[in-house]
C-alpha cells in the first residue's frame, strides 16, 4: 500500500510524473474539457486542524475527477471522542477509496496510514505540508520553467512548510537556503536525513543572505495553527524575518515571492511584496487544485 506522507514516499520521477498531469489537468479544465478518471471513487477527508484551501481544493478536485469527497471533523466523529487511531483506520479505509488527513502530530498520520487499507495522503501535519510544495513547484514552473539548479530562499520559520521544502530538494534537485532565528531551526534529523540523500541545503540567520541571488523567495506566518499563544514571543524572534522590498532587493531581478497562506501583512511579508509584482500568491493557491487532482489520479486511479 502506498501512502503520501512526505514528499520522501514518491521517487524522483514520480514526481515529476505527478508534476506533469496537472500541467496537463489544469489545461483540460481551463479548456472545458471533462476528465473524470475517479468516477464511483470516494475520499474521505479527516479535519482536525482549521482549512480553506486544503479543504476546497481536495472537494473540489475529487468532483471534478469524478469522485466524491467527504468531510469528516473529528469533532463530529468518533475520532473526536477517543476512538482509538487504528479502529478508525480500519473501519473508514474499508469504506472510502482514499483518505487525507490534516492534523497536529504527525505520528497520528503515520499511525493511520499503517492501519489503512487504502492510500492516505498528508493534507498537513506539524511536521511536513507536502502537497504545498507540489503546488508551489508547480507554479514555480509555470512562470520560469524547470526549478531543477535553481536557488530557493526560505525565510521564516523552520515548521512543516520549511521540512517539505527540505524534502522537495531530494527529488527536484534545487538549492535551498534557509534563513531562521535561533531556536526555530528545522528538525536536526529532518534536515540530516535530506542531506544524507543529496539534498543542498544550508542555514543562515540572515535573510539577506539567503535571499541574495535567489530565484524564489519563500515565507510563511511567524506563529502557525496551535502556536497563537507565542505570538508575541515569535513577534520578537522573527522581527529582522520579514520579507520586504530591502531582502526582495538581494533575490535575482526575475525572481517570484510565494506564501502559503494565510498572509499577515506587516509581519512576515510586507504588503508591498505579496500584493507587488514579483508575488505568485494567487496562482499557488489555485495550484493547490491542479496538483492535488494530479495526486489523486496517482494513487486513486485503477
Amino acid at each position: 500500500m502506498r501512502h503520501f506522507l512526505t514528499l520522501l514516499d514518491v521517487s524522483a520521477d514520480e514526481t515529476r510524473h505527478i508534476l506533469k498531469r496537472a500541467k496537463k489537468i489544469k489545461h483540460k479544465l481551463k479548456e472545458g474539457k471533462a476528465h473524470r478518471p475517479l468516477e464511483g471513487k470516494t475520499l474521505g477527508m479527516i479535519f482536525d486542524k482549521a482549512s480553506t484551501r486544503t479543504r476546497v481544493s481536495f472537494e473540489t478536485g475529487m468532483f471534478q475527477l469524478g469522485g466524491h469527497a467527504l468531510f469528516l471533523h473529528s469533532g463530529t466523529t468518533q475520532l473526536g471522542r477517543g476512538e482509538p487511531i487504528e479502529d478508525s483506520a480500519r473501519v473508514l479505509s474499508s469504506m472510502v477509496d482514499g483518505i487525507m488527513i490534516r492534523t497536529f502530530g504527525h505520528d497520528i498520520l503515520q499511525k493511520f496510514a499503517e492501519y489503512s487499507k487504502v492510500p492516505v495522503i498528508n493534507g498537513l501535519t506539524d511536521l511536513t505540508h507536502p502537497c504545498q510544495i507540489l503546488a508551489d513547484v508547480f507554479t514555480y514552473e509555470e512562470h520560469r520553467g524547470c526549478i531543477e539548479g535553481k536557488t530557493v530562499a526560505w525565510i521564516g520559520d523552520g515548521n512543516n512548510m520549511a521540512h517539505s521544502w527540505v524534502n522537495g530538494a531530494v527529488s527536484l534537485g534545487y538549492k535551498l537556503k534557509l534563513a531562521c532565528p535561533e531556536g526555530y531551526r528545522p528538525d536536526e534529523k529532518l534536515l540530516a536525513a535530506a542531506c544524507d540523500l543529496g539534498a543542498d541545503v544550508s542555514i543562515t540567520d540572515d535573510p539577506n543572505d539567503a535571499a541574495d541571488a535567489a530565484d524564489l523567495v519563500t515565507t510563511d506566518a511567524w506563529a502557525s495553527m496551535g502556536q497563537e499563544e507565542e505570538q508575541a514571543q515569535r513577534e520578537v524572534a522573527f522581527a529582522n524575518f520579514q520579507v520586504d522590498d530591502r531582502v526582495m532587493a538581494f533575490a535575482n531581478a526575475d525572481a517570484l515571492f510565494m506564501h502559503c497562506l494565510p498572509a499577515h501583512r506587516g509581519e512576515e511579508v510586507s504588503a508591498s511584496v505579496i500584493d507587488g509584482p514579483q508575488s505568485v500568491v494567487w496562482d499557488e493557491a489555485e495550484n493547490r487544485l491542479h496538483a492535488q487532482k494530479a495526486l489523486l489520479e496517482f494513487f486513486l486511479r485503477d
